[in-house]
């Protein structure tokens, strides 16, 4: 005689190895035998969440919408080193731009890709379309609310009859009496439908239902709110949470709010509070070294990343971090041991590779460089990628005085990416080495356009105007290029020739 295995008990098994299709079919099974089984339907319920299930903590896109028409703004100007607005403000004794690139929003590039790092706080709307916001595309995120409506609408698939609970027909006042039913159906009208109002009625009722003294449906309320938008309230709802049960993760929220709100400086208090009650927690250090480095206090950030790697070795975004900043303080074989730790601990993309090459070339381990190149560009995944491991090469031709190479190196990061800034900056220094002035100051007119950030395109146009006697040009590219890197001794130098120049006229 076969025995067979209790069919919601293999469901759970299944739920447990994450095998979430085969767990959600076999409860289907079972409500179909019997529609009032609450065991199936909350397993069910868990499995569907799970399935489209995202961490609210780490992703967090602002779109232009939500920058561009912020009503939450408290100072247009802000006093220095106490807005993520003005990243300028707080200079903690890290590199120059001279040195390391900076980003669209005037942030030093960081070592590794969030989706915080790419956005930054462009100041005007043209800036802001022009900055791609993702690590895999150059569009602008239209809206933020546009990733919540995408993953609802692809969650349907889940269910070809149709959704798997009506939420228009539930009694959010019943469920909300039965805890161990309601905070499965949050999860789900939550995360799975995304029908942020519903999920909000539902906690509000929960809440009021545990006589406002359980913290995890504070917790939701301030999700809810936060996703609304409505910042003042989620920051009370965290709060009072926060005074419930101190969780890690209620931290963490409370933490984005305010970095939402433009308060980093609340936000660090908020990471140094939780520190006290969780010593060594690593989100929470992390959570600092992100702010320090988002307000170019590189140094503070690394030491904080140092702490990051005390409590957890194998951290890579503290290791990236701390090997990218390294490098750009002159010491690539300081560098080269973190890539190589990471390269050990299974990380192998096309960025680490390229990354390593970089390393190896500035380290004189001119052996490694050019295979580092080929590892990266076999590991390619898209266009932009490749149109950094050829300008990385060209930059390497340069440096051993190959400039045929570099020149054609050049020319194939343009053919794969046509918006990169720094490609056409450096081919239009090798076309007026040739001698091709009209060439070069195109290149160098399309490039300061791509990227006004950057200062080096500005001020070799500025250099390039005046050798060819067209002052008032220069003085205008100078002047771009000063207020892109305001230390520039070259800039100022040549800013005073003109003035001296002008005043003589």
């Amino acid at each position: 005689m076969e025995v067979t295995m209790d069919p919601l008990f293999l469901a759970l098994s299944y739920f447990r190895r994450r095998r979430l299709q085969q767990c959600s079919d076999i409860c289907t099974k079972i409500l179909q035998d019997n529609p009032y089984d609450q065991a199936a339907w909350s397993l069910k319920t868990r499995a569907l969440t799970e399935m489209v299930y995202i961490d609210e903590i780490e992703v967090d896109q602002e779109g232009i919408a939500e920058m561009m028409l912020d009503e939450s703004s408290i100072a247009q100007v802000a006093r220095p080193g106490t807005s993520l607005r003005l990243p300028g403000t707080s200079q903690g004794g890290g590199p120059t731009p001279a040195v390391r690139p900076l980003t669209q929003s005037g942030r030093p590039i960081t070592g590794f890709v969030r989706p915080s790092t790419q956005s930054g706080r462009p100041g005007t709307m043209e800036q802001a379309i022009k900055t791609p916001r993702t690590a895999s595309t150059a569009r602008p995120v239209t809206s933020a609310s546009g990733r919540f409506i995408r993953l609802g609408t692809a969650s349907m698939l889940t269910n070809p009859e149709g959704p798997y609970i009506n939420l228009s027909r539930l009694n959010l006042a019943k469920y909300s009496q039965k805890p161990h039913l309601s905070r499965t159906l949050f999860e789900y009208i939550f995360h799975h439908e995304n029908d942020v109002k519903n999920a909000l009625d539902l906690a509000a009722q929960a809440t009021e239902h545990a006589q406002f003294k359980d913290w995890w449906w504070k917790v939701q309320l301030g999700k809810c709110y936060y996703r609304l938008g409505l910042y003042r309230e989620s920051e009370k709802q965290f709060r009072s949470a926060l005074n419930h049960k101190e969780v890690v993760d209620t931290y963490l929220y409370l933490a984005k709010v305010y970095q939402r709100l433009d308060q980093p400086i609340t936000a660090l208090n908020l990471f140094k509070q939780g520190l006290d009650h969780f010593p060594g927690e690593v989100t929470l250090l992390t959570g600092i070294a992100r702010i320090h480095e988002e307000m170019n206090n590189i140094s503070s950030a690394t030491e904080y990343y140092k702490d990051v790697l005390k409590q957890d070795n194998t951290h890579v975004e503290a290791i990236a971090c701390i090997g990218s900043n390294h490098f750009y303080t002159d010491q690539p074989e300081i560098a080269l041991r973190f890539y190589r730790r990471l390269l050990q601990m299974g990380v192998y993309n096309c960025q680490l590779y390229n990354n390593l090459g970089l390393c190896c070339f500035y380290a004189q381990q001119y052996d490694m460089t050019l295979s580092s190149f080929e590892r990266a560009q076999a590991l390619v995944a898209n266009d932009q990628e490749q149109a950094d491991v050829w300008y990385n090469i060209g930059h390497v031709a340069v440096g051993i005085g190959e400039l045929t190479l570099a020149y054609q190196c050049f020319k194939l990061a343009l053919a794969f990416n046509n918006d990169h800034a720094e490609a056409y900056n450096n081919l239009a220094v090798l076309e007026l080495r040739k001698g091709r002035i009209e060439q070069s100051k195109a290149f160098l007119q399309t490039a300061a356009s791509l990227a006004p950030h950057m200062y080096e395109p500005h001020f070799n146009l500025a250099i390039l105007s005046e050798k060819i006697g067209d002052l008032q040009s220069s003085y205008t590219a100078a002047q771009k290029s000063e207020d892109s890197f305001p230390e520039h001794v070259d800039t100022q130098q040549l800013l005073k020739q003109l003035r001296q120049h002008f005043a003589a006229l």
